[in-house]
């Protein structure tokens, strides 16, 4: 073989791998711009489809260790009592347990706000927990019937001069 035919014999492989190449890189290209325009696709989700109430109860599960203190639960500040679990799963995971603890509502007024959350907020249907969280927040969190202060009480008077 002459130097003439193994030059043009190097410069076709030489073409083909640049060739390949070239359509490896437009492929990958494209493939990336198609996930950058549809990131919705589930090309790689091998995941079973769980819901969130699923994974609520599967974290409550793991994290079984409530510490009450005076009657406060101490990492959120909620009180204690019945109904606190199913208020903690549901509410803390979208929003810190203050914007609870701040408001009071009636009964009525927690279901129009949780409402409010399934309808603009992505809230999930609470199915039985409902019942329950309603009945807590309309106990722990209801309106206070508050009139005007207390008067002062002063235990030493002082004169001023």
């Amino acid at each position: 073989m002459d130097k003439k035919e193994r030059f043009l014999q190097e410069v076709k492989v030489l073409s083909k791998s640049l060739s390949l190449f070239t359509i490896a890189f437009f492929g990958i290209g494209f493939f990336l711009m198609f996930l950058v325009l549809f990131p919705d696709t589930k090309l790689f989700d091998k995941s079973p489809n769980i819901t969130t109430e699923e994974v609520v109860t599967e974290s409550l599960e793991e994290n079984s260790e409530i510490e009450i203190k005076d009657g406060i639960h101490t990492e959120t500040g909620f009180i204690a009592a019945n109904g606190l679990e199913a208020v903690i799963n549901n509410c803390t995971n979208c929003h810190s347990a203050k914007l609870v603890t701040q408001n009071r509502m009636t009964r009525e007024g927690w279901l129009t706000t949780i409402r409010w959350m399934q309808k603009t907020q992505n809230l999930w249907d609470l199915g039985d927990q409902e019942s329950i969280i309603l009945d807590y927040l309309a106990k722990n969190y209801a309106p206070e019937n508050k009139g005007r202060r207390q008067n002062l009480t002063v235990e030493e008077w002082y004169e001023l001069k």
